[in-house]
C-alpha cells in the first residue's frame, strides 16, 4: 500500500508540477492555496521601527482565517513548509541579497490526551531554527533554539495549575513576549499566533465590488501566525552604511526590496500503516507575496496560480504587466464601461480628458501621445531613461503610474515629483521631491526607502494627528496644500514612511490602492482630474470625492503594540460570558496615563508622571533598557480614584556608555498591564541641538544635523506652546508675544524624548 500511495502521490505532483512550478498566495486567493493554509503567506509589512528608529520591521504573515477556538488541532507552523524572507538591496546583482529561512519542527509531548494543553504539556510543541543567506552564499544557522508560543487557547489550559500550564492569571502576553529571541548576528526574532492586523471588508469587496460607507471587517477576530524581524538598518544595506551616512532622506543606496516565499517538497508520501506522513524531492514555491492585494485584485482568477508559478525578479513576471496596464478594477471606475454598475467605486472615476487631452481611461493613449517629444527629455519617461517600459504603447495608459507603483518603485525624477512648483498645466516640470524607492529589478516586492525617517505614532503620550493610515497619499495631500511643504525643496512629510513605500501595520492599503487605480497619483504630479477648468484650485469635487473615498474599514479591529513584536496578542479561543480578545494597549495608556517624562538631575535621571482613573489600577513598576531587556529599577503603589495623580523616581544608577530608554508598566488589579510612551536620556552622547541666541528676546534658531526631530517648546508648567518638525537642519521660534521667564526645549524622535534644553526669554 505505501509503495501504490507513493507512486500516486509523485504522479498527481508531476501532474500539477508541469501545470505550474508553484502555487498561490494571500488569504485564499487564489485556487490552489486555499487547500493548503499553512503555507499560505497572507501579508508582508517592512517600516522603520518606532521605538529604535535604527532598524527596520519584517512581518511575514502565514495562515488565513485562524478561527481562535479552532481547536482540537490548533494551527501552527508546519515543519513540512520550508518559510523565507527575501531581501534585495542592490539592482546590480542577480537574485535576492538576504535570505533567512525558518524551519520548524513539532514535538509531542502527552500522546495520550486529545486536548491541546494538558497539565505542563503542550500537543504540539513547536520549535524553530533560522539560517541566512547573504549574497548567495550558502545558508549559515543563526537561531538554533527557537520557541513558538502555544496559541491562546483559554483560562483553564494557561493559567489553571492543576490541569494547565499554570501561568500567572493574564500572563499569556508575558509569556508570548519571553519567546522573542535574539539571533547571533543580533536580529530580534518571533515566530508565533497573533492577531490579523489586515483589514478589510471581505464580504462587499468580493460582492462584485459592493463597498459599504461602513464595512464590516472580514478579518475581525481572526488569528494568524507571524515571522516578525527587527534588523538593524546597518545589516540590510548594500553597503553596511547607517541612515545617518544617507546623503538626504531619498538616498537610493537604502532601498531594499521584500518578500516571503512559502515551499514544499514535490513528492508526499502517506503510508498507511503508521498513519504519517514523509517528504522528499526537490523544493517547489507554493505561495509568495510583496505588494499586498496584486494577485488579489489585480490578476484575473485564471493567472492567479501561474503568477504564483513565476519566480520574483525574474523575466517572466513581464507576462503579467497587462493586467495593470489596464487593470480591470479601473472598468468600474470609467462610465463609458462599467462604472455605473459598480456604484460602491462611484467616487471614483479615473482622468479621460486630463489637463484637457490626456485620456488613461483602459485601452487609451494616455502620455503615450507625448511619446519621443523633447518635453520628455531629462524625464523618466525619456526613452534613453525608462520610456520603453513606461510609455510602451498607445493603449496602456496606466503603466506610467501603476507599473513604478507596483514592480519598479517610484523614482526621484521628473514627473514623478508632487505638482507643488510645478507651472499650471505642466506635469512634465520640476516640482517637490516626494519619494524615491526605485529598485529596478521589475519584481513584485515591497519596497522601503530606510532613509526616509519614521512618522511618530505618539506625540507628548497622547496619538499623533498627523499620523495617517492612508500613508503616501496623505503625505501627498500635505505637500499640495499645507503652506509647511510649499516651498520645492525636499522636505520630510509626515507619512512618507507609508505605504506604498514599504508597509507600516496601519496602512490602509485597500483604499490607498483604490485610490491609486482610480487616478489619484496622476492628480498628485499634476495630471489633475477632469473637472479642472485649467486655472485656479486644482483641488476639485472629483479630487475631493476620490481623497475621501475609502473601502469600508479604514483600521484593525484592535490596536498595534508600540514595541517589538508590533503585531498584537492573538485573541483568546474560550470566549467565556463575553468573546474578549487582546486589550487595546494605546487606548489605555491613553485613558490613564497624561504624562510621562524624563529629565537629567545631576549625574541621575528623574523619572516623573501623572495619572487619572485609577480605579481599577494596582501599581506603577518603571523599567530602564539593558542588553537583556526591560529590567523593573522601581515601583510606586497607584492612589488609586478617578482624581489626577503625579508620581515621580529617581534612577540613581543610570548608564553613562549607552542611551537610558525608560517606559512605566501600568498593573491592573486583574494582572494585566499596558505600558508608557518610550522616553531616552543619553549622558554619553554630545548635544544634537544648538540653540541660538539663548538668552533670546524675539526668537531663537534650533540648529540639529538629525532629520525628523519634533522639537516643541514648553512653558515652566509643561504646557506646549509650539512644535516644529526638523526637516531641513533649523527651525525658528518666535517667542516676542510670549512672557519674560524660563522655557523648555524638548526634542523627540518618534515619541521618545531624546532631549531637553533651557531656553531664557529676556
Amino acid at each position: 500500500m505505501k509503495k501504490i500511495l507513493n507512486l500516486f502521490a509523485a504522479t498527481l505532483v508531476c501532474v500539477l508540477f508541469n501545470q505550474t512550478t508553484s502555487i498561490a498566495s494571500s488569504h485564499r486567493e487564489a485556487p490552489l492555496i486555499a487547500y493548503d493554509p499553512l503555507a499560505d503567506n497572507t501579508d508582508v509589512y517592512a517600516f522603520r521601527s518606532p521605538c529604535d528608529t535604527n532598524n527596520v520591521v519584517i512581518i511575514a504573515n502565514y495562515i488565513p482565517f485562524e478561527a481562535p477556538h479552532g481547536g482540537p488541532n490548533y494551527y501552527d507552523f508546519s515543519p513540512s513548509v520550508r518559510y523565507q524572507i527575501h531581501i534585495k538591496n542592490n539592482a546590480s546583482t542577480t537574485g535576492d541579497d538576504i535570505v533567512y529561512r525558518f524551519t520548524f519542527r513539532q514535538v509531542n509531548q502527552d500522546p495520550n490526551t486529545w486536548f491541546y494543553i494538558r497539565g505542563r504539556n503542550q500537543n504540539m510543541k513547536t520549535e524553530y531554527e533560522v539560517d541566512r543567506s547573504l549574497n548567495g552564499r550558502p545558508f549559515e544557522r543563526i537561531v538554533i533554539n527557537g520557541r513558538v508560543p502555544a496559541n491562546n487557547v483559554g483560562p483553564r489550559s494557561l493559567y489553571d495549575p492543576a490541569v494547565g500550564f499554570g501561568f500567572a492569571p493574564g500572563s499569556y502576553e508575558t509569556y508570548r513576549e519571553s519567546l522573542a529571541i535574539r539571533a547571533v548576528t543580533n536580529e530580534n526574532i518571533f515566530c508565533g499566533p497573533s492577531d490579523d492586523p489586515f483589514f478589510v471588508d471581505l464580504g462587499g469587496a468580493f460582492d462584485l465590488g459592493n463597498f459599504r460607507k461602513t464595512g464590516r471587517d472580514g478579518l475581525a477576530k481572526m488569528n494568524t501566525h507571524s515571522i516578525v524581524m527587527e534588523i538593524p538598518i546597518k545589516q540590510l544595506q548594500k553597503d553596511g552604511k547607517e541612515t545617518l551616512n544617507a546623503t538626504s532622506i531619498l538616498d537610493s543606496d537604502f532601498i531594499i526590496g521584500v518578500y516571503a516565499t512559502a515551499s514544499r517538497q514535490m513528492i508526499t508520501t502517506f503510508d498507511s500503516t503508521t498513519g504519517k506522513e514523509t517528504h522528499s524531492g526537490n523544493w517547489v514555491q507554493v505561495s509568495r507575496l510583496g505588494m499586498p492585494l496584486t494577485n488579489e485584485v489585480v490578476n484575473p482568477i485564471g493567472v492567479k496560480d501561474l503568477w504564483n508559478a513565476t519566480m520574483t525578479n525574474s523575466a517572466g513576471e513581464a507576462q503579467f504587466d497587462q493586467y495593470l496596464k489596464n487593470p480591470e478594477l479601473a472598468l468600474y471606475m470609467d462610465d463609458s464601461k462599467f462604472g455605473t454598475a459598480v456604484p460602491g467605486l462611484a467616487d471614483l472615476r479615473i482622468q479621460s480628458k486630463s489637463l484637457g487631452s490626456f485620456d488613461f481611461r483602459n485601452g487609451m493613449p494616455g502620455l503615450y501621445t507625448l511619446k519621443g517629444s523633447a518635453a520628455l527629455t531629462g524625464t523618466a519617461l525619456a526613452e534613453e531613461a525608462f520610456g520603453a517600459y513606461l510609455l510602451p504603447d498607445n493603449a496602456s495608459p496606466r503603466a506610467v503610474d501603476l507599473l513604478p507603483i507596483f514592480k519598479t518603485g517610484v523614482p526621484n525624477l521628473r514627473p514623478y515629483q508632487l505638482a507643488t512648483g510645478k507651472p499650471a498645466n505642466n506635469p512634465l516640470a520640476a516640482g517637490k521631491p516626494f519619494i524615491n524607492n526605485f529598485l529596478p529589478t521589475f519584481g513584485d516586492m515591497l519596497r522601503l526607502n530606510m532613509a526616509v525617517p519614521v512618522t511618530p505614532r505618539m506625540v507628548n503620550g497622547a496619538p499623533n494627528p498627523e499620523f495617517s493610515s492612508l500613508g503616501l497619499i496623505q503625505a501627498a495631500v500635505l505637500g499640495l496644500t499645507d503652506n509647511r511643504f510649499a516651498g520645492t525643496s525636499l522636505q520630510f512629510i509626515p507619512n512618507m514612511d507609508g505605504f506604498p513605500n514599504g508597509r507600516r501595520l496601519e496602512d490602509d492599503v485597500t483604499t490607498i490602492e483604490l485610490q491609486a487605480v482610480g487616478g489619484v497619483v496622476l492628480a498628485a504630479i499634476g495630471l489633475w482630474y477632469d473637472d479642472y477648468p485649467g486655472t485656479g484650485s486644482p483641488v476639485t469635487p472629483q479630487l475631493g470625492r476620490t481623497l475621501a473615498f475609502n473601502a469600508g474599514v479604514t483600521k484593525n479591529d484592535t490596536t498595534i503594540r508600540s514595541c517589538f513584536p508590533f503585531v498584537q496578542t492573538p485573541w483568546v479561543g474560550f470566549t467565556g460570558p463575553q468573546y474578549m480578545g487582546p486589550k487595546s494597549q494605546q487606548g489605555r495608556v491613553a485613558e490613564s496615563m497624561l504624562t510621562f517624562n524624563a529629565d537629567k538631575s545631576g549625574e541621575k535621571v528623574l523619572l516623573r508622571w501623572s495619572a487619572m482613573n485609577e480605579n481599577n489600577g494596582d501599581r506603577y513598576e518603571v523599567e530602564r533598557k539593558t542588553a537583556q531587556g526591560f529590567v523593573r529599577i522601581g515601583s510606586q503603589k497607584m492612589v488609586g480614584g478617578k482624581s489626577t495623580h503625579s508620581y515621580e523616581l529617581f534612577d540613581a544608577t543610570p548608564s553613562t556608555e549607552v542611551s537610558n530608554i525608560y517606559r512605566v508598566k501600568l498593573v491592573a488589579k486583574d494582572g494585566s498591564y499596558n505600558y508608557s510612551p518610550l522616553r531616552m536620556i543619553n549622558f554619553s552622547a554630545k548635544s544634537m541641538l544648538t540653540i541660538a541666541p539663548n538668552p533670546a528676546t524675539d526668537y531663537f534658531n534650533v540648529y540639529t544635523k538629525e532629520q525628523g526631530i519634533n522639537i516643541s517648546l514648553l512653558d515652566n508648567s509643561g504646557k506646549r506652546m509650539a512644535s516644529k518638525v526638523i526637516t531641513s537642519g533649523s527651525a525658528q521660534f518666535d517667542i516676542s508675544r510670549f512672557a519674560k521667564g524660563m522655557y523648555m526645549i524638548v526634542a523627540e524622535r518618534n515619541g521618545v524624548r531624546v532631549e531637553t534644553i533651557k531656553v531664557v526669554k529676556h
